[in-house]
């Protein structure tokens, strides 16, 4: 039995030596990645594309239509015909045929300025989309990072549970050794060998964990990295902010607010656009067209060519139209108050959010630094009760359970460290300030 525990343990710790000696991803790194291969960025950088396409001048309405028209016809016509003189001609078969061509113009020199509203509204949704853009980036920046500490947190506990086990270990083969000399029973080696294989079986769970974390970080990457890789888990806080400089960044730079802000232009922009039905609509037409004729012979004309220009000017006015640009220009002014009121609601529960974030910070905060107390309180309690068990002072369940005490006090240190960090980042985001931070 202590052979195959220590070939075990042997084999463990060789596992361990490969995962801390992979090479590290730094947080700047994974940012990096996250930016160009996170497949929902992607995305949304094809919808700013397809947005950049719709607000160019090509798709302004500005710009003239140009037509182009051609046709022939051809005819085989059996024709009589007579002449004033009385002669009279028939024909059998005869052919004729008609060609043209033309090329047009149509062209829209005032159309109440809808089109210009139109286009200040493409160019508005433009803007929305690069908002979007952000949102998307922000959400994903901190989903990156939510699943990147939770890679350092397991790495964190996997360190911790290997120094358990090492202790674990050691204790089983003092045991051993002692009950080879007579100085305990075989129930202390079976306790050891029963907290050997709990550990070894944690060891086990943990190392699973952090693979499928690491997975799961790789699949927010793009899948940009390969399977042999760490985290660091060095972690600052920032524990200098100002609460009302921060909650002005809210109120300006929070995406959500920005967002509304930019409907509310687009809206503004609608009810001017629904607007423009009210006046008429000028156009300019023109044409180039050539037209030729090849007649049969009952016709008093052979061959005839015609070509020129043709130009003029048209006007349009809808002076009623049943209602519907009313009740269109009514219906833009009410989506425009519902955008305000959105904004109203926006504000105050923006608020509420980032008073929330900020409490729940300094909280978690707060608890992290209780729990490096712990730390300190835990581990100064493993080494007295450890040199008591030396010397046989105390008992191999006292001692295991001050061994216990100590990894669940650097646990839930771990867990602490990475909550606050992400209640940081949670913060920072509602103020608009998460692509800003100094890791």
């Amino acid at each position: 039995m202590h052979i195959k525990i220590l070939a075990f343990s042997i084999l463990l710790f060789a596992q361990a030596s490969v995962l801390f000696a992979q090479d590290l991803l730094t947080q700047e790194e994974a940012v990096s990645l996250a930016l160009e291969h996170n497949y929902g960025i992607k995305l949304v950088n094809t919808d700013l594309e397809i947005a950049k396409n719709n607000a160019d001048i090509l798709n302004s309405g500005y710009l003239p239509t140009v037509t182009g028209n051609a046709g022939a016809t051809f005819n085989r016509d059996n024709t009589e015909a007579e002449f004033a003189d009385g002669s009279v001609t028939s024909l059998q078969g005869a052919e004729s045929s008609r060609y043209n061509a033309s090329v047009d113009l149509n062209y829209v020199l005032f159309d109440g300025l809808g089109r210009s509203y139109n286009y200040k509204r493409l160019k508005e949704t433009e803007a929305l989309t690069e908002l979007e853009a952000r949102a998307t980036i922000e959400n994903t920046v901190l989903q990156l990072f939510t699943v990147y500490y939770n890679v350092a947190e397991i790495a964190d506990n996997y360190k911790a549970i290997s120094e358990t086990f090492a202790i674990s270990k050691d204790r089983l083969l003092r045991a051993e050794y002692q009950f080879e000399y007579g100085q305990n029973t075989k129930l202390d080696v079976l306790n050891a060998e029963v907290d050997i294989n709990n550990d070894s079986i944690t060891m086990m769970n943990t190392r699973q964990q952090l693979r499928n974390y690491k997975r799961d970080l790789n699949v927010v990457l793009g899948n940009a990295l390969p399977n042999t890789f760490n985290v660091d888990t060095e972690i600052n806080f920032n524990t200098i902010y100002n609460k009302e400089e921060l909650k002005q960044k809210a109120i300006a730079n929070n995406i959500r607010i920005l967002q509304v802000d930019k409907n509310i232009d687009i809206s503004k922009l609608g009810v001017n656009s629904e607007k423009s039905a009210y006046l008429p609509t000028v156009g300019l037409i023109g044409s180039y067209g050539w037209n030729k004729s090849d007649n049969n012979a009952a016709s008093f004309v052979a061959v005839s060519t015609t070509d020129g220009l043709s130009g003029g000017l048209n006007l349009t006015w809808n002076l009623f139209d049943g209602g519907s640009t009313i009740t269109r220009v009514k219906n833009a002014k009410l989506n425009l108050e519902s955008q305000n009121i959105q904004k109203e609601q926006l504000l105050v529960s923006l608020e509420r959010d980032f008073n929330n974030t900020w409490d729940n910070y300094h909280n978690r905060l707060n608890i992290f630094r209780l729990e490096e107390d712990n730390i300190r309180t835990a581990q100064n309690n493993f080494d007295r009760t450890q040199e008591k068990f030396k010397i046989g002072q105390v008992n191999s369940i006292e001692f295991r359970l001050a061994q216990v005490n100590l990894l669940n006090a650097e646990l839930n240190r771990n867990k602490a460290k990475y909550f606050a960090k992400i209640a940081e980042l949670e913060m920072l985001k509602i103020c608009g300030e998460i692509l800003n931070v100094d890791f």
